[in-house]
């Protein structure tokens, strides 16, 4: 979710999807369904809202304070449902938080009790994760993609990442708000919305976009609501709620991460990612859900190239010697922000990296028609299969049924946006048609034979470089997102990894530095991400402005 000014697709998802088509805790704290105040204009004073015990708190001070007999699994996520009550849902009202998970409290118990006779089953054991509305839980929770569509029906087992979550002895503490179905349903959609869940609001300025799709994930994680979350990536959904809110967020290669129960927009591009204050908890967060998936025959790939451990390849001095290339076609949409980056270059130099400037891909727009192509191919195809397979309870089998849902329940659905992306997929045909498969061939050629993979080998490259994206701009539920730019498409269209790392602030709002690469790089971005936040360490939590202070 990004933009350049020569390639549409930089723009958000939804943004360039715009221009190219038309021209691209127990159930009694709070309620198990949809508990957003969806139209709450509350005043509130800043001064009301206290410092959280929790806050910029780690995975490490949290596991060595279960260790230590300090916390509990259960004192740790009481806090964290009671820090929910004071912020989320009252004085602020951030809405990030979808539902809660009625069992939270149980699950903690339970833990608790296993750490006292076995010891831990890995660092995650006994902390509380946040997870998107779009990733199924075969529990007491809902998985919706934010839409009241699928209200009712519940999935038949947990996804592969929530599995390897409870295997690692994290607590799923609940779902996040998302922009609905992923941000893949209007040209003139307000990332951060959805039907189900209302609005989620900017922590750093709460009339400002939280960015999308994982809106949710991205506020909870930056107001400290969690001690990390995950979210969805098909272009940009990870990288930009965690740029415009503050945070670390990672894009990992497709394939590893299981995509198999996930709300799927695409099968070429959809993953999940982890989202937390600290590239080092990313590290953490991403390694404990790695693993090959029968019944996801891509992650079959990643045998050789997945690590259950990142930690390892984190080095403060990671960036003495290394090679990075500066994508300046990502720049160029915001003065300020170019100017951060020019001031994170300057840090990147004299941590020891040389730089190359500029490098660049041909035939971006090109890129974007065939993501485009592809995307509304896959959703028709992919949305089917993953419907059909959901549960005998799902009233919904096709995104025929979906469109039809969201006419008869327009007041509700389509409140502020309508669907047109979904009637473009819907007039598709099958993954057999010329048209999508050529589409895939350009995508290959551009993305990465001729693109990522050949300006690292011209130039001997660890890693690009870019701004993220632009700071928050103020939400319109009128016209939508109004994004200005951003770096998000070509990892995400090649299927190749990308981190971004706060880097700096333009009146107070948060702006991200994005490293990408090669399929399988993580290792190598991940050390280099690591090595630039330590040199720089930008991030500071949010203050709850009513509004940005244009005076700082």
């Amino acid at each position: 979710m990004s933009k350049d000014r020569n390639l549409s697709p930089g723009e958000s998802r939804r943004s360039f999807l715009k221009k190219t088509l038309v021209s691209s805790v127990a159930a009694t704290v709070l309620p198990s369904v949809a508990f957003a105040d969806k139209d709450s204009n509350m005043l509130f004073s800043k001064a009301d809202i206290k410092p959280g015990e929790f806050d910029e708190i780690t995975i490490n001070e949290l596991a060595k304070g279960i260790r230590s007999g300090k916390y509990t699994a259960r004192s740790i996520t009481e806090k964290y449902i009671k820090r929910i009550k004071e912020i989320d849902k009252s004085g602020p009202s951030i809405n990030s938080i979808i539902e809660l998970n009625p069992d939270a409290l149980k699950i903690a118990d339970i833990l608790d009790v296993e750490f006292q006779e076995k010891g831990p089953r890995s660092l995650m054991h006994g902390i509380p994760v946040l997870i998107k509305d779009n990733i199924d839980t075969a529990d007491r929770m809902q998985t919706t993609a934010g839409s009241i569509a699928l209200l009712g029906s519940k999935p038949q087992k947990d996804s592969f990442i929530v599995n390897q979550l409870r295997e690692a002895g994290a607590i799923i503490l609940g779902k996040t708000n998302l922009s609905e179905w992923a941000n893949f349903r209007s040209n003139f959609s307000t990332s951060g919305w959805s039907a189900r869940g209302g609005l989620t609001k900017n922590p750093y300025a709460l009339d400002r976009s939280t960015s999308g799709s994982s809106s949710g994930s991205g506020a909870g994680v930056s107001a400290n609501l969690c001690a990390v979350a995950v979210g969805t990536e098909t272009d940009g959904s990870v990288v930009s709620p965690s740029s415009i809110n503050g945070i670390v967020g990672i894009k990992p290669t497709i394939g590893l991460l299981s995509r198999a129960g996930i709300i799927p927009i695409s099968h070429s591009q959809d993953t999940a990612g982890p989202m937390a204050r600290t590239v080092k908890d990313a590290a953490i967060l991403l390694g404990a859900m790695t693993g090959v998936d029968q019944e996801d025959e891509v992650t079959k790939k990643s045998q050789g190239n997945s690590y259950t451990d990142y930690v390892k390849f984190l080095d403060p001095d990671a960036l003495k010697g290394t090679r990075i290339g500066v994508f300046r076609q990502y720049f160029g949409f915001l003065p300020q922000v170019d100017e951060i980056m020019e001031d994170a270059m300057a840090v990147l130099k004299k941590k020891g990296a040389t730089l190359i400037t500029p490098v660049k891909v041909d035939k971006l727009v090109e890129l974007g028609d065939a993501e485009l192509t592809v995307l509304l191919y896959e959703i028709k195809s992919d949305m089917k299969d993953y419907l059909e397979h959901r549960g005998p309870d799902t009233k919904m089998n096709s995104l025929t049924d979906l469109i039809e849902f969201n006419r008869n329940n327009e007041d509700k659905e389509m409140l502020y946006f309508r669907q047109e992306l979904f009637l473009a997929a819907e007039k598709k045909g099958p993954l057999t048609d010329n048209e999508y498969l050529n589409a895939l061939d350009i995508i290959d050629r551009i993305a990465r034979e001729d693109g990522i993979d050949a300006i690292m080998d011209k130039y001997k490259l660890d890693a690009l470089i870019s701004p993220t994206d632009s700071p928050a701009w103020v939400t319109d539920l009128i016209n939508g997102d109004h994004y200005l730019g951003g770096s998000s498409s070509l990892a995400a269209i090649a299927g190749y990894p990308h981190i971004t790392v706060p880097a700096g602030f333009v009146f107070g709002l948060p702006v991200g530095i994005s490293f990408f690469g090669r399929a399988w790089s993580e290792p190598v971005l991940l050390k280099l991400a690591y090595a630039f936040e330590q040199a720089t360490k930008i991030r500071r939590p949010p203050q709850f402005l009513s509004t940005a202070d244009l005076k700082g």
